[in-house]
């Protein structure tokens, strides 16, 4: 970014200097060779989005470009070395989520290729289906679609209705789309470019339906120059037609009325079929199959986790770097405006989204972590560590592209009408990115997962504790509800002496007190609903189910909680790792900013609770405003260290365009000055005369 003249100078101990170089390299984190090499192809002219090209056009550019990432690009790396790849899963991941900087379309096009597609192959099939169907789909010689959606039942993947049933006689499977509502919906390259796809159906075989299970199908006829032609025999397709985002992609439906799929290309791992029409799996409990299968393909909710976060990034870089150039009312001084940044209201808009982004990525290095571990690592792919992965991406993604949304909805608003032109990419950004929050996993769907796997591990607290120990755990807990002494008791003790507020907000920025509030928040909170919801186990089933339902809000402030604790500690584990003191240190400034804004969004839940008093509420909200004014300084470093540069932005506003026209403006009103021939103000001159 464009240095930003009058910049706070940092030259003092108690006022340190972030180490640019260093942080930027840092944050590229495990795989920074393959983000440097992604960030470069972003700002190939070849690929970065033309936001003239109507829909048509930029469908095929879009379409164009993905082979230009088979040659070009390192999209090949996460699958087996015996076809090409690396077996590298973090890597693959690591390069994909950086394309968003270039064109949300390409970046979710790849992704439906690559990420979904090609995925399902690998980690649905036998070896020999993926030596057989696999290179193709790799290298874009076979366009795919990812036909597990259906517009009756959106993310209730184990209640879609499409079928696929075994024909004994023939020895294939029938595949059929039995009423409208179970057509196949909002597909990647179903509209036009598709020569194939994995199609997700109810498999039956001899009269018993064994659960939803993935098919490997060729959906149209491929032209003598390698495109798609018409649609197969028993196959329609429909457009979607333009969508409010991610028009590069040809997003549209598919159903199927007596298509016969060959019985080799039942994706069998999991679940394989006979000639005789028998079924295996190696996995007894259909739902335990169910999940294990849907796991293998998690690695959409990680990159879309990560993707949202580059998102957010360009918009705080464009946001900031305008704050800190474009000046707006005098005040400060006589004769110049103030800068936007210095306002306090800009910085509680801007800053505090700046932390949870920093936040968000050390947490997503660790979710990218795991995800690598459980697809790449000898030994590690193991039923506890795929739930931790499930879980942690299920927290994750509706965190960060919710975030995304606000962010670039907050960035929008913070640089006025300049945010609203499509030359600062804002609004575009937001339009592409609103719909991260929906597939991959509803958001809301999602944090429901996390909230019961919180109360899952709960509930495994109690299994061997005998009936002497829960009612010892009963009373424990209810002396904490009457006298408040939890770990917190230091927290939340009443501050009567007014002269105590400097050792308040002392303690509220020590690590441990951090980790105690926001701790106790998800503990509490879980325990609660899980006493709420004990009764349903004795239930009918609908009654269970309404008392379930009654309680979900609930559940899903305790997933956020845990999301916001996850986070929190991810952060706190990252800065162990920075080795240049001063950047650690402005680093924990931004720790202590998320954790604190978090409470203090929070606080109501505190005071309810009595884990907070009204006086330590206060104290929160003013340390967080100092905080705010020690970041200030701080702030163009921050996102300088991003590493994204004005090709990766494209924010004309963000290029150092907003200081020239400042400079040029005070330039003339110095010089009118000087000159003794400015005008004089009627106010001035009404001053005078009294």
């Amino acid at each position: 970014m464009t240095a930003v003249s009058d910049r706070p100078t940092r030259v003092t101990p108690d006022n340190p200097t972030i180490n640019t170089t260093y942080l930027s390299e840092h944050l590229l984190g495990r795989w920074a060779d393959l983000r440097k090499i992604a960030r470069t192809l972003a700002q190939d002219e070849r690929l970065i989005r033309d936001p003239h090209l109507a829909m048509d056009e930029h469908r095929e550019r879009v379409l164009a470009q993905l082979k230009i990432l088979v040659t070009e690009a390192q999209v090949l790396r996460a699958f087996p070395t015996r076809l090409g790849g690396k077996d590298d899963a973090g890597g693959g991941i690591a390069g994909f989520e950086e394309l968003v900087a270039a064109d949300p379309s390409l970046q979710i096009k790849s992704g439906v290729q690559w990420g979904l597609f090609c995925a399902a192959i690998h980690h649905l099939g036998t070896e020999e289906q993926q030596d057989r169907l696999l290179q193709d789909a790799m290298e874009l010689t076979v366009p795919g679609a990812f036909a597990m959606t259906e517009i009756g039942h959106g993310s209730d993947v184990a209640s879609i209705a499409t079928t696929a049933t075994f024909d004994p006689e023939h020895g294939d499977f029938i595949l059929n789309t039995p009423f409208r509502a179970a057509w196949k919906d909002y597909l990647g390259n179903a509209a036009l470019h598709g020569t194939a796809a994995v199609v997700f159906a109810q498999l039956i075989t001899r009269g018993v339906n064994h659960g939803v299970h993935a098919f490997y199908v060729p959906i149209r006829e491929v032209n003598d120059d390698g495109t798609a032609g018409p649609c197969l025999p028993g196959i329609q397709s429909e457009d979607d037609g333009l969508k409010g985002g991610l028009n590069g992609i040809d997003n549209g439906r598919l159903a199927f009325t007596n298509v016969r799929v060959p019985r080799d290309n039942l994706l069998a791992r999991y679940g394989s079929v006979d000639d005789n029409g028998d079924y295996t799996s190696p996995i007894d409990s259909p739902g335990r199959r169910f999940f294990t299968m849907l796991g293998s393909l998690v690695q959409g909710r990680v990159s879309l986790d990560g993707a949202a976060g580059v998102a957010s990034k360009i918009a705080l870089t464009t946001a900031i770097t305008y704050g800190n150039q474009r000046r707006q009312f005098t005040g400060a001084s006589e004769h110049d405006e103030t800068v936007l940044m210095d306002y306090q209201t800009h910085q509680r808009r801007l800053l505090p989204l700046l932390a949870e982004v920093y936040a968000g990525h050390f947490a997503h290095d660790r979710l990218l972590d795991l995800f690598h571990a459980v697809f790449s690592e000898e030994g590690m792919d193991t039923p506890e560590t795929r739930e931790d992965l499930e879980t942690m991406a299920a927290a994750l993604k509706p965190t960060s592209t919710w975030r995304a949304l606000h962010t670039l909805q907050t960035a929008r608003e913070a640089c006025g009408g300049a945010g609203f032109m499509a030359e600062n990419r804002l609004v575009g950004l937001r339009q592409d990115l609103d719909i991260y929050v929906t597939f991959e996993g509803d958001n809301t769907v999602l944090l429901q997962l996390v909230g019961k796997r919180l109360l899952t591990d709960y509930a495994k607290q109690f299994r061997d504790i005998d009936g002497i120990g829960m009612a010892r755990f009963v009373v424990e807990r209810a002396a904490d509800t009457v006298l408040y002494k939890t770990p917190l008791n230091r927290t939340v003790q009443s501050i009567r002496d007014s002269g105590l507020r400097r050792r308040s907000a002392s303690e509220l920025r020590e690590e441990e007190t951090q980790r105690e509030l926001l701790t106790d928040r998800v503990n509490t909170m879980v325990e609660r609903l899980a006493q709420a919801l004990r009764p349903a186990s004795k239930m009918p089933q609908d009654q269970a189910a309404a008392l379930f339902n009654s309680h979900q809000a609930e559940l899903i402030d305790a997933a956020k909680a845990h999301a916001d604790l996850l986070q929190w500690e991810a952060f706190t584990k990252a800065l162990l790792d920075i080795d240049d003191e001063d950047t650690r240190t402005v680093l924990t400034w931004v720790r202590d900013l998320f954790g604190l804004h978090t409470i203090e969004k929070n606080l109501a839940w505190y005071l309810i609770h009595g884990r907070m008093s009204a006086q330590r509420a206060e104290t929160v909200t003013s340390y967080i405003d100092r905080l705010l004014l020690r970041l200030r300084p701080h702030a163009q470093d921050l996102i300088d260290s991003f590493g994204l540069d004005d090709g990766l932005v494209r924010a004309t506003i963000a290029t150092g365009v907003e200081q020239q026209r400042q400079d040029e403006a005070r330039a003339y009103y110095r010089k009118q000055r000087a000159s003794g021939d400015a005008p004089i103000a009627e106010k001035a001159m009404k001053k005078s005369a009294r």
